[in-house]
């Protein structure tokens, strides 16, 4: 089953979800079929995580 793709911009702050425009948007990467935001925030996480597991 396939899911609708949101935009983690357009939908910051907002009641309601966004959909993403894919193609006709400057953020989305189409080689990979994703959103350089995600990206961005999916590394930060991991480093985040690495981070806290080195202080432990």
């Amino acid at each position: 089953m396939a899911t609708i793709p949101i935009c983690p911009l357009m939908s910051a702050g907002n009641e309601s979800t966004i959909v993403c425009t894919q193609e006709r948007c400057a953020w989305y990467m189409n080689g990979s079929k994703t959103c350089a935001m995600y990206v961005m925030a999916h590394k930060a996480i991991m480093d985040i995580k690495a981070k806290q597991a080195e202080k432990k």
